[in-house]
């Protein structure tokens, strides 16, 4: 039960306890919430107090809401490190799920401004793009976008892509990617992606930019990731260097 003589307000203490009950499972993935009149009757509080309660669980994820139906606990997000550089597949395997991917796109062309810019090559440069729906228990999670740029490179439309690209390159060109700058920023997904993700109009989602380097420091890969705001949380280790 709620207590009403602690200064923590209610609101705040009905969110804790409808937290621990996702955590615990008494609310699993997708299981129906209490409505705020029956979570209102329920701990003797305002439906307002309920609302606010729920209100801020579906700002930050944990719950979502359908329309007509109610209020159901959203999966759990997947925490991924800002600081190793996996590809998807070892990724999702280590958190014990199966990746599968779908291949969307797969062609050479030339290189934009930006994408010339991005791998150290001329403008107009030959690359090879390959757009990918990465998956994991067949439930779509990223779309992904990779245009590369290295001696051979068009061997690449001859081979299947549906696992690691790293562990291709690794095999076939002895490419092994060492280090990467990546860039940041949430927006709203497109309806292209939307269609592809499996999203509603007005979702938000992850993007990411990301130049990846070989041994020698040499640009090979500028991939472009559209993640499902919904199902990604996105984790950094940040350590403080010296005296300020």
């Amino acid at each position: 039960m709620l207590n009403k003589h602690s200064p923590v307000p209610l609101y705040l203490q009905l969110k804790k306890l409808l937290e621990t009950q996702v955590t615990n499972g008494d609310l699993p993935p997708h299981g129906r919430v209490p409505s705020e009149r029956e979570l209102s009757e329920q701990y003797d509080i305002s439906r307002m107090t309920a609302r606010q309660a729920l209100t801020e669980l579906i700002q930050e994820g944990r719950l979502y809401t359908s329309r007509g139906k109610g209020t159901f606990v959203a999966e759990p997000k997947i925490r991924q490190s800002v600081q190793s550089l996996t590809s998807f597949t070892e990724d999702m395997r280590a958190r014990g799920f199966t990746p599968t991917t779908r291949l969307v796109r797969l062609e050479q062309t030339t290189a934009s401004d930006t994408i010339a810019a991005r791998l150290r090559i001329p403008d107009g440069s030959p690359v090879v793009c390959i757009e990918r729906l990465r998956l994991a228990d067949d439930e779509p999670m990223a779309l992904e976008t990779a245009c590369l740029s290295f001696e051979g490179v068009e061997r690449l439309l001859h081979m299947d892509h549906d696992g690691s690209l790293y562990a291709v390159l690794r095999e076939h060109f002895g490419i092994i990617p060492c280090e990467a700058v990546q860039e940041f920023d949430a927006v709203l997904a497109l309806p292209r992606e939307r269609a592809l993700l499996q999203l509603n109009e007005g979702s938000p989602v992850l993007r990411i930019q990301r130049t990846t380097f070989d041994a020698v420091q040499r640009p090979f890969e500028f991939v472009q990731s559209i993640y499902r705001g919904d199902r990604y949380r996105f984790v950094a280790r940040l350590v403080r260097e010296g005296d300020v």
